[in-house]
């Protein structure tokens, strides 16, 4: 998909100027559950505002118009698949509107945790229209970058028993019963959600982070994938002029 930073990717937001936006930076994170994207998000946020840079963190949720409404809608257990995607592109449009937006306008390096793209493969693991979902979602921005901390589904399992000791009823899936227990369903969702985001690598250009290395090697990865974000532009070369034939 050929795209250009902070263009929309289809349908654009009413009255917003792309041009004003370029000062900002718009970086995604990316990967399924329990990936270890909470964790690098706030290093990557420390390591930039020491580098002299305002951020903004923002992340599924967050948003002032739907993010209470989701976890209220999440407590009950009754959340319907397409209400459930319905529910999050609105969250996702109003912290796009009002916080991402005026964070980019502002000059401001924008790091989300997820973006549309979780929205998509959430949608398409729950036997969602591919198309439909990507036309639901088209008003997004394109980022700078998109870097897809990637990892098998086993390397999830180990996280989860490891660092929480029980599994998420929504993080497995379990409203969809994808398998008898939390357990076997969080294999069958997330892989399915893995599958999903492996479809789209190519035709967004994820950037692919092995996540199943140490923290701080992706770490050092996710560094090195930013800083190329504040290298000048170099110029382009100047034709040379030909000089005039002479004459005899």
């Amino acid at each position: 998909m050929q795209t250009t930073p902070l263009e929309f990717y289809s349908e654009p937001l009413p009255g917003i100027d792309c041009s004003q936006l370029q000062q900002g930076k718009l970086v995604v994170i990316e990967g399924p559950d329990a990936v270890g994207r909470s964790t690098q998000i706030s290093r990557l946020r420390s390591w930039l505002e020491h580098e002299g840079h305002a951020v903004l963190t923002t992340g599924m949720t967050r948003s002032v118009l739907a993010g209470k409404g989701i976890q209220q809608a999440k407590e009950g257990n009754t959340f319907g698949a397409l209400t459930m995607h319905l529910f999050y592109a609105t969250d996702f449009a109003d912290r796009l509107e009002n916080q991402i937006i005026p964070a980019l306008r502002a000059g401001f390096v924008v790091i989300t945790d997820r973006y549309i793209f979780s929205l998509m493969a959430r949608a398409v693991a729950r036997g969602s229209d591919r198309l439909w979902i990507e036309r639901v979602a088209g008003f997004a921005l394109v980022p700078h970058v998109i870097l897809y901390l990637r990892a098998d589904v086993q390397d999830l399992v180990s996280r989860v028993a490891v660092g929480r000791g029980v599994f998420d009823y929504w993080e497995s899936g379990m409203d969809m019963r994808f398998g008898n227990d939390m357990h076997d369903s969080f294999i069958k969702y997330q892989t399915r959600i893995i599958r999903a985001l492996d479809k789209m690598a190519e035709r967004y250009d994820f950037k692919m982070i092995d996540a199943s290395r140490p923290p701080d090697q992706i770490f050092e990865q996710l560094q090195r994938e930013i800083a190329l974000l504040f290298e000048p532009r170099p110029k382009p070369p100047v034709p040379k002029r030909r000089r005039p034939a002479r004459n005899g």
